[in-house]
């Protein structure tokens, strides 16, 4: 199973830990393969990028692989442009790939979390 993890992340955080992973592996230290991540600074960041209806059609695309644009708007009953917008924006963010046979979701599952506080 192919999981993203996605989350909101201080971006001084998030580059502190990717110094840490750094130090490590220039240490010698065996570490194990990230895992596929996409962060944003804010849950306003995220919910704009990650609406309801990109949702909708992500998991429509992870339901129906190999459908095009005008295929998707047609079965999500929505305007042509719009789902184009949306696949273009999914696409960007790694959520939607573009394959010769039509659109597909890279990812079996999605875990989307916003840590409340910090590690003590």
């Amino acid at each position: 199973m192919k999981r993203i993890e996605i989350g909101v992340i201080d971006p001084k955080d998030e580059q502190q830990a990717l110094l840490d992973w750094a130090a490590r592996v220039d240490a010698g230290e065996k570490v194990a393969d990230a895992d596929s991540r996409l962060s944003f600074a804010t849950y306003s960041q995220l919910h704009a990028a990650l609406t309801d209806k990109r949702m909708e059609l992500l998991e429509h695309v992870a339901l129906h692989e190999g459908r095009n644009i005008r295929q998707l708007a047609a079965a999500l009953e929505r305007d042509y442009k719009n789902v184009y917008d949306d696949v273009q924006m999914l696409s960007a963010l790694g959520l939607i790939e573009k394959r010769d046979s039509g659109l597909f979701a890279p990812y079996d599952d999605i875990n989307i979390h916003k840590k409340l506080r910090r590690a003590a």
